[in-house]
């Protein structure tokens, strides 16, 4: 039997703890969630499986009609509503435990399910699927009196449900009368029962995010998006390692049927600090001191020498990429791949983001272990690296796998590595140091200042002695290095709108590349324009756009990494670290203050 699952889209919600995650679409079926890691095998692919081979995890209505869904408010639980067509309906309750206990964080690779009946009597089928090995292996499947057993090569899964097992492996229709429950997760025993199970971890789990959430800085205006932002970021943190992965998904394509199909479920380290920066902006610095475990890993293996712009979430540097051709991929739009070349590349912003997202850890008196004159010796052998590089030719930070130029955007990030340690040392007191570091960052200044602005253009360009136009070259203002209002900014800023806005939306570069010139808007790219607009003065355009980009959110809040200008329909991977960032800096730079209501 088939499952009666809608065509593949992005309207999905996000549910996880840290540990695992799921993707949950419109109808309440789990399409994607992998395990035992983010980056791991995908037991539930239907998001890049249209066959009837596909793994996911439905609850379905019979004559169905109609959902809604939603978040509870300062949560990451989920609840989906279907609604037949006599108007009875059930609530199907998605999360994963997540809250304090025996005095650790308790964040178990489970899923759990609830359903209720909120009116009639509904008939239901639960269709229960899960694969292994990307959908190739089926499971050997076993049963008890109240779970089921699936036996894949590598893993074992059990689901402890009080629903009929019976109807559940025939995935037979059956009326819904009373609450079920349904624990997902490794093949252990419960220790308590399975509807008190699942409730009190609901409770648990609900009062730990809202507790949270509560002490989140929030901007005046536009709090729920904000919240709702940062609590994707958070679930993007591996807290196992402290890496947080780019998105939770592999090859959703930047455009449709365009081959930009990439595996976005690694640790880059220039997402990662923009992560890290955002929620620190709202006074959540837990996953800071998270990252930064992982961070010093990275630094200190490299022994001062090349970093690589991504790691696994368990710091592996081979990552070769493969495409898995038994897999259509979304909506039929192959290839599916596995792995990224990305992390075989030169992309020298690496170690000034590497110092950016370490430099808070030296200033910040909350923080239960701040870095030191030990620490700042390890920054100090990246930022060397840093100043090596910074007249070389790299792939730049959009990853070009063809072209090889000495890009602005590179340059700007070894200006910022250099910059950053020169304060830093400042701070520890560490005067010669300081003297040298900032003597390095005038330098490379200089030359950015000299070398990336085209006269022709009357703007900065993407390259050194170029000419074509950039986004990235935005993060000038936002990193410190020239003022807003210079002339050449603003000039820069009036050149980009004019080659690559699509009203709200803007594009990553306008020269064509390894696929041709691309089609869709990158998101981030217009929250880095609603920035460099209000830092300038036009703060009413910021707005304007900016509330253009919260309504091009799906109908639960997230973003993935593109939009389509004309359509508006989301492309990318999802959800989009870097999207839900600019969201979150947006709003902060743009909010009226909260001395304008108390």
């Amino acid at each position: 039997m088939k499952a009666n699952t809608a065509v593949a889209n992005l309207n999905l919600g996000l549910v996880g703890n840290c540990a695992l995650s799921a993707l949950v679409d419109e109808r309440g079926t789990i399409v994607w969630c992998c395990l035992p890691r983010y980056d791991g095998d995908p037991v539930f692919n239907a998001l890049l499986d249209p066959s009837e081979l596909a793994s996911l995890w439905a609850i379905e209505l019979e004559d169905f009609a109609r959902s809604e869904h939603a978040y509870d408010p300062n949560t990451a639980i989920l609840r989906t509503r279907l609604y037949d067509r006599e108007g009875q309906g059930i609530e199907i309750t998605d999360f994963a435990p997540r809250f304090f206990a025996r005095g650790r964080m308790f964040r178990p690779l489970t899923l759990i399910r609830r359903v209720k009946v909120l009116g009639g009597t509904p008939r239901i089928r639960v269709v229960l699927r899960p694969r292994f090995d990307w959908g190739r292996e089926a499971p050997l499947v076993t049963r008890g009196s109240t779970h089921i057993r699936y036996v894949g090569p590598g893993q074992t899964l059990r689901v402890n449900t009080d629903a009929p097992i019976d109807y559940v492996l025939s995935e037979t229709w059956f009326v819904a009368d009373r609450p079920l429950n349904f624990i997902l997760g490794p093949d252990e025993t419960l220790t308590g029962g399975i509807e008190d199970t699942a409730r009190a971890f609901e409770q648990d789990t609900a009062a730990w995010w809202r507790h949270w959430s509560r002490a989140l800085s929030v901007p005046l205006e536009w709090q729920d998006a904000v919240i709702r932002a940062a609590i994707t970021l958070k679930l993007s943190l591996f807290e196992d390692t402290g890496a947080i992965v780019a998105a939770m998904t592999t090859s959703i394509p930047e455009a449709a049927h365009s081959g930009r199909n990439w595996d976005y479920r690694y640790c880059w380290l220039r997402d990662a600090f923009f992560v890290v920066r955002a929620l620190n902006s709202l006074s959540e610095v837990g996953t800071m001191e998270d990252y930064l475990r992982w961070l010093n890993n990275v630094v200190v293996r490299s022994r001062g020498g090349h970093i690589q712009p991504l790691y696994g979430i368990g710091q592996e540097a081979a990552l070769p990429e493969a495409t898995l051709p038994h897999l259509a991929g979304y909506r039929g739009m192959g290839p599916v791949r596995v792995g990224n070349q990305a992390a075989e590349h030169f992309q020298h912003d690496v170690y000034g983001n590497i110092i950016l997202g370490a430099a808070q850890s030296f200033h910040d008196h909350r923080l239960l272990k701040r870095a030191g004159r030990t620490e700042f010796a390890s920054l100090e052998a990246v930022g060397e690296q840093a100043w090596r590089v910074y007249p070389q030719p790299d792939a730049g930070m959009w990853e070009l796998r063809t072209r090889a130029r000495i890009h602005t955007s590179s340059a700007l990030m070894s200006w910022a590595a250099c910059d950053r340690l020169a304060k830093i040392a400042q701070s520890l007191a560490l005067k010669d140091r300081a003297a040298v570091w900032s003597e390095r960052a005038h330098v490379i200044r200089e030359r950015i200042l000299a070398e990336a602005w085209s006269e022709e253009r009357q703007a900065f360009a993407e390259s050194f002695g170029g000419r074509d136009l950039d986004a990235s070259v935005l993060l000038m203002a936002e990193v410190g290095f020239i003022a807003p209002r210079d002339p050449r900014f603003v000039a820069t800023v009036d050149a980009l709108e004019k080659s690559l806005c699509d009203g709200p939306f803007t594009r990553r570069y306008e020269a064509p590349d390894d696929f041709g010139r691309p089609e869709t808007a990158f998101n981030i790219c217009a929250f880095w324009r609603i920035d460099a607009l209000a830092r300038i003065g036009r703060t009413q355009q910021a707005r304007e756009i900016f509330e253009r980009m919260l309504a091009a959110r799906n109908p639960l809040g997230l973003l993935s990494e593109d939009t389509h200008a004309t359509t508006g329909e989301l492309w990318g991977n999802f959800p989009q670290t870097y999207s839900m960032v600019g969201l979150i800096n947006a709003a902060v730079r743009l909010s009226a203050p909260w001395d304008t209501v108390i």
